[in-house]
Order: structure tokens, then C-alpha cells, then sequence
């Protein structure tokens, strides 16, 4: 078992290595107090999982799930990359995969409700640059507000009382930003990953970091973000310590070449540490949303600017089966201008434009578009407190009856970044933080740099970084008047109908025979 611990100090300044100590001849690392945010990566070979969990990894060419909570945070680097809230799994099956593998395995874990019968629930993911990052053909995705009742089930599944560890890092899963795993063929390894953007409290993390086993690889490394004149790389400095090996914290300094990169304030210094730039922004849906919502994605003008000529701006939806685009209305060049949008790139999944959600077997289906911008202006007044509005028409679809005149239904936020040239795409791969396999990187060529908007409200940790609608649906509690209406209305037609027919054609007979005897 490996595992990396990453802390990103975010003020160098209050930090001091008197915050580190290493203990007990370099097995155990402690942090005092120490204001960052983290990423803790472990490991681990497919003998080292419990024989349950093996053979379900085994069942897959490539199995990667991606994890976001729906609470706002402040990204910090290296720790930049996002995807929408909730649960996504891109997954290649094996040719002898079962056909229902996915689904019964979400729903042993998760609960029986999700949306998914077969492998067929996912939807096919389009790749434009098979060299670039996706490998994985499908993709799945569900709304899962909370990972409770996944991390209690591991728990006492999987960790045994004595392996503190284990249960240690379950219970931490809790208030992680995201969680990731990765499994594939070639590597036979699954990769678990959490992060958190700060301590939970006001105290910063205060830590025993033990060597678990003799034969076991902990790393650690205390950093922080430094100015760099490279806008295509990150550089970081600070403390690495091995335990099992180290005596003390190892000053070190290092650059890498990042495929996520967070929008950051221009400075004239070369020794200030970067600070995020102030675009933010958020989503909404125009009132009162009907059967036809619209999403609003909202931006200040006075911060709407690419960072580079080659930058343009796109969103990423990931929208559950109760909603739909339809991909007609985007080919006109007039509809488009008046929604400050430039086109619609990309989209995959159900978009039936008449089927009720009850006969949708994907679970719905993602778009990408491309987001137009104001010009650059001359005038600070008209800017300053003006918003740029980006409108996306989206349907619903007739969701099944229930015991209320309404269903509520979420809808995550989506993801806004600049795609960027990038002149050495190709040497991103060796960055040791960057996430791949987030439904939106082999939409783009090989060279191309995320510049990712973080969402309004990021900083009090108390914006939901999710919608919901009310949407009407057939109340059961009322359906009685509804039958009782119907069975009369068609037996006062039937009874109708048979006086039409029986009726008039009777008193005809009689009086063609009076007149036969008058004659």
C-alpha cells in the first residue's frame, strides 16, 4: 500500500516549519495547526483488497468514479479541476462483463431507486481526441447528495476493528470536496483519492500521521503555491518527508506543467503568492419554470475577459432524464446571439423530445457549449455592477404520478472553464495532480489548458451548488374524481351512441309501415 498526503499551505506567510515534527525515528508526522488545503491519495493492489471488492473491480477494462459534494468551495492549487455534484462513473466493460454488472453492483451499494436496469443505462461517451485523456466509453451519473451510506457500508464490511487506518479515513470521507477511484487492466491497481479544501473549524489541520506497516510508502509534502513566469506550469515549494526514511522535513521546490489551471489575478511582482482571479458564477433558473425552464449562468462583465486571446468560454451540463435540450432549437445563428451563446459543441444521452422520463432508460444526458462574451469596454460605469447572462432552454419531461401535486427535482450546477491552446500539451501528462476521465476533456484537442470559473459564494461554505424544481406530475390523491369523471363520461356516450343507433332507426320501421296500410 502506497499513500500520498499533499498539503497546500494558502498563506506562506503565517506558516513556519516549526508547525511539522517527525517522531519515533521517522515513522510518525505531525502538523500543528496548519491552514491548507489537502489531498490524500492511497494506492493499492488488487491482493490488497478484500476478495468482494476485487472481483468487482475485476469485471472492468476501466472503472473510474468521480464523486463532488454540493457544497461550494474554494478551489486552491493544484486542486482545481471540477465536475458537477453528484455521483459519476465512466466506466469500458470487459467482453464478458455481465450485462447488468453496473446497476446490480450501485444498487447493492447505493440503493434500489437509481435510475439504471442494464450497462445499456449509460450513455456513450463522444470523444473528439482518442490520444488525449478518455479512454473509458461510458458514462454514468446519478444526483447522490451525500456518500453516508456507501462509507458505512465499506466500513463494516471491509475495516476491521484493529485497522485503525481504514476506519480512520472513512470517517474523513465525510467532509471531503470530492473522492475519487480509479481502476484499470493494465496497471491491475485501484487509486483512491480525497481532497478537502480546508480543516473542518478555524484551527487548521492538527495531525498524527503514522506508518501503518513496515513494507508500507507514506509521503508527505507541506507546500505552497509560488509565482511562476511560465503561464503554462505551476511551481510549489516547501517540506517532503518518506516516512520510514526521513529524519526531518526535506526542504524542495518543484514545477510542473498543469492541464487544470485555476484563473489568477495578474501581478507585476515575482515573489507575491498567486491570488484567484475575482470571475465568478452562479446558476439560476427564470421564474416561475414551468414545463420549459430556463438555466441562467451569471457573470460579472467587469471580470469577463479571456485570459488569452486563443481562451474561449464553455459550460458543461450534466442534466438527469426529467430534462432535455433540444439540439434544433441551437442551429439558428439568431436564436444563439440572443442567448449569448455561440454553439452547442457536443451532446450524448437521451434526447428523446417526446417521451415521458418513465421510458428513458439512460439516465440522461450531457452537452457542452460554447459561451459568448462581451466585447472589452472602454466604459468602467457600465460595467461595474452589470452581469453577463448566458440562457440555455432546457424540457422536462413528464415524470411518473405521486401522492403530491408536485415532484422536486435537482439540478446540479455546471461546470464553466476557458479552454486554452497550450503549447506543450503533450508534457501534462506528467503532472502528479491532475484529474483525467471528467466527461469533458476528449471533447478538446490534445493541447489544450482548463481555466476554470469557480462558482459564487465559494468562500462561507454554505451555497449549494445545486438547484431545484418544482415540477407538476398527476396527484394520486386526486386521481378518484379523474376515474369516476371518466367511466361517466363514456357511459353517458355509450348510452348516447346506442339511442343514435337504435333509437331513430326504430321509429323509422313504424312509420313506413302506416304508410304501407294507408296505401
Amino acid at each position: 500500500m502506497k499513500q500520498r498526503i499533499t498539503y497546500v499551505v494558502k498563506n506562506p506567510e503565517a506558516f513556519t516549519p516549526e508547525q511539522l515534527v517527525v517522531k519515533d525515528d521517522g515513522t510518525k508526522f505531525t502538523l500543528q495547526r496548519v491552514h491548507a488545503a489537502k489531498e490524500h491519495r492511497i494506492t493499492l493492489g488488487l491482493d490488497e483488497l478484500p476478495r468482494e471488492l476485487s472481483r468487482v473491480f475485476q469485471q472492468w477494462h476501466e472503472f473510474h468514479i468521480r464523486w463532488a459534494s454540493s457544497t461550494a468551495y474554494t478551489a486552491t492549487p493544484p486542486f482545481t479541476s471540477r465536475v458537477s455534484p453528484g455521483l459519476h462513473i465512466f466506466f469500458t466493460p470487459l467482453k464478458s462483463t455481465p450485462e447488468d454488472a453496473l446497476c446490480s453492483q450501485l444498487h447493492d451499494l447505493l440503493s434500489t431507486d437509481l435510475k439504471c436496469s442494464s450497462n445499456a443505462s449509460a450513455i456513450k461517451l463522444p470523444v473528439l481526441s482518442e490520444r488525449f485523456s478518455m479512454s473509458a466509453s461510458s458514462q454514468y451519473f446519478d444526483y447522490l447528495e451525500s456518500p453516508v451510506k456507501v462509507i458505512d457500508d465499506f466500513q463494516q464490511k471491509f475495516c476491521k476493528v484493529e485497522n485503525e487506518v481504514c476506519g480512520n479515513l472513512t470517517k474523513q470521507l465525510l467532509t471531503a470536496a470530492y473522492v475519487d477511484i480509479d481502476y484499470d487492466t493494465i496497471s491491475r491497481a485501484v487509486v483512491l483519492t480525497a481532497a478537502w479544501p480546508d480543516a473542518q473549524g478555524n484551527e487548521g489541520w492538527s495531525e498524527d500521521i503514522e506508518l501503518p506497516k513496515k513494507d508500507s510508502t507514506v509521503e508527505i509534502g507541506v507546500l505552497s503555491h509560488e509565482p511562476n513566469s511560465d503561464p503554462e506550469d505551476v511551481q510549489f515549494g516547501g517540506f517532503l518527508t518518506v516516512l520510514g526514511q526521513d529524519s526531518a522535513p526535506k526542504p524542495a521546490r518543484f514545477q510542473t506543467p498543469t492541464r487544470h489551471y485555476p484563473l489568477i489575478q495578474s501581478s507585476s511582482s515575482t515573489t507575491a503568492t498567486p491570488k484567484l482571479h475575482p470571475l465568478t458564477y452562479t446558476t439560476s433558473f427564470s421564474q416561475p419554470t414551468g414545463l420549459h425552464p430556463t438555466l441562467i449562468l451569471s457573470l460579472p462583465k467587469e471580470h469577463l475577459a479571456p485570459p488569452n486571446p486563443s481562451c474561449k468560454l464553455h459550460t458543461h451540463l450534466t442534466l438527469p432524464s426529467y430534462l432535455f435540450i433540444d439540439k434544433y432549437q441551437f442551429n439558428d445563428a439568431l436564436f444563439l446571439q440572443s442567448k449569448n451563446l455561440k454553439r452547442l459543441r457536443s451532446i450524448a444521452g437521451a434526447t428523446d423530445l417526446e417521451a415521458p422520463d418513465w421510458v428513458i432508460n439512460q439516465w440522461g444526458s450531457a452537452a457542452l457549449f460554447e459561451l459568448a462574451h462581451p466585447p472589452p469596454s472602454t466604459e468602467q460605469k457600465d460595467t461595474a455592477s452589470a452581469s453577463w447572462n448566458v440562457s440555455i432552454p432546457l424540457h422536462l419531461r413528464y415524470l411518473p404520478a405521486s401522492p403530491s401535486s408536485h415532484a422536486r427535482v435537482p439540478v446540479p450546477w455546471p461546470v464553466v472553464f476557458w479552454a486554452c491552446r497550450a503549447d506543450e500539451g503533450a508534457k501534462m501528462a506528467a503532472n502528479p495532480f491532475d484529474r483525467v476521465h471528467l466527461g469533458y476533456e476528449a471533447l478538446f484537442g490534445p493541447r489544450t489548458r482548463f481555466m476554470h470559473v469557480e462558482p459564487s459564494g465559494q468562500g462561507n461554505g454554505t451555497r449549494q451548488l445545486v438547484e431545484w424544481i418544482d415540477v407538476p406530475v398527476l396527484d394520486t390523491t386526486k386521481t378518484g374524481w379523474v376515474e369516476a369523471g371518466t367511466v361517466g363520461t363514456v357511459l353517458v356516450a355509450f348510452l348516447g351512441l346506442c339511442w343514435v343507433l337504435f333509437g331513430k332507426v326504430g321509429g323509422g320501421q313504424k312509420v313506413v309501415e302506416k304508410g304501407k296500410k294507408k296505401q
